[in-house]
């Protein structure tokens, strides 16, 4: 057994049966298609890599042989390989100004630009000097790719360069290429936990890690849909998010009237509010805190859109189902996701999904994973 084989399908099986024909343009980034190939294989891929004799000056065929499995392709061959091997994607990554402007003029003079005519989906990460990257006829030639239905990986602009996108973003978005449906919805995403101020320092808040948001925002993504967060810790970089610290600014984003076809708020948010004093309160001195009911949000976000989720943590598991179905009923949600306090912090989690019409089911397993059945419900 090769050994990429031990590792596919380490992540998830998102990719299991799917075939991506990796194409390697000469360039520096060179040194990260290792990684990227791998990480690919991790979440199921088949990955064939084809490079470019500049990309052999930068990185060896042998060692994208060992990374894959796959002997590299540096040339066509009798066997044909741009027509007999059916592959589901063309990622080229990096994708030079030269290897770019090749495929939008539609010349081959290479196995990785042959394989380009005969690919149904294309996604390409530039990588290049900014200079080379805003001239203009390199933008027409982006412009021309766009056109004919080819997807990018917007390249990282800094020190005079349009540096290829991390690794993290390219496999995202390989991901969206071939999973997304047509016509992605668009979907908030709230996590994370409030904070309230007792003072200028200090703060009473809620446990929450935030990995509940993230699978979700991520899978979303993946699935094509247009996503958005509001979370109090960071998010992927591609993810578009607002931050909040407190029920305040959570309040003060909702104001802002925004539309979506579903709203998912998983956040710890805080069920008490503080009248905050000024200053630091001095250390060792007693102090007695007044607790006022927070304004609830969820209710807030029924006028937002079409399908509201929420969640609710229960202490154990006898009390999951009675209080998410009370949560349906008393903020007129479309489902409540019930889950029990073993679950913060934790990679897992077990849920219970209840409607309007009742207790829908319950699942458990990785937060990757259970966040693909609660999408299921938009």
């Amino acid at each position: 057994m090769h050994p990429s084989e031990s590792i596919k399908g380490a992540l998830s099986q998102k990719l299991e049966g799917r075939t991506i024909v990796l194409g390697i343009s000469g360039g520096i980034a060179c040194v990260e298609c290792v990684k990227l190939a791998r990480q690919l294989i991790r979440h199921g891929a088949e990955v064939i890599p084809v490079m470019t004799d500049e990309a052999c000056r930068f990185i060896s065929p042998m060692t994208m042989e060992f990374a894959t499995g796959n002997a590299a392709i540096t040339g066509l061959s009798g066997k044909t390989e741009h027509v007999s091997i059916d592959f589901d994607l063309l990622l080229v990554a990096p994708c030079t100004a030269n290897t770019l402007s090749k495929i939008a003029l539609g010349i081959a003079d290479n196995a990785l630009t042959t394989f380009a005519l005969t690919a149904r989906k294309m996604l390409l990460a530039p990588s290049m000097h900014l200079s080379m990257y805003e001239n203009e006829v390199l933008q027409r030639h982006i412009k021309r790719c766009r056109e004919r239905g080819i997807l990018f990986v917007p390249p990282e602009m800094g020190e005079r360069k349009a540096k290829m996108a991390g690794i993290e973003r390219i496999v995202a978005d390989s991901l969206r290429a071939l999973r997304a449906g047509r016509g992605g919805k668009r979907v908030l995403i709230i996590g994370g936990a409030t904070g309230e101020p007792l003072d200028d320092v200090r703060v009473i808040t809620n446990l929450s890690s935030g990995k509940m948001a993230r699978a979700l925002a991520m899978e979303a993504y993946e699935r094509g849909m247009d996503v958005e967060a509001w979370a109090s810790f960071p998010m992927p970089p591609y993810i578009t998010t607002e931050h909040f610290t407190s029920i305040h600014d959570l309040l003060g984003l909702i104001k802002r009237e925004r539309t979506y076809d579903a709203v998912i708020n998983c956040a710890a948010i805080s069920d008490f509010t503080v009248a905050k004093q000024k200053g630091k309160i001095k250390s060792g001195k007693k102090m007695t805190v007044t607790l006022e009911p927070a304004p609830r949000v969820n209710p807030l976000l029924r006028k937002m859109a079409k399908t509201v989720i929420g969640f609710k943590l229960a202490e154990n598991e006898s009390e999951v189902i009675p209080r998410a179905t009370e949560l349906v009923e008393k903020d007129d949600l479309d489902y409540a996701i019930g889950n029990t306090i073993e679950s913060l912090g934790s990679d897992s989690v077990r849920i219970w999904i209840v409607g309007k019409k009742g207790p829908v089911r319950e699942t458990s397993g990785k937060k990757e994973e259970v966040a693909m059945e609660i999408l299921d419900l938009i």
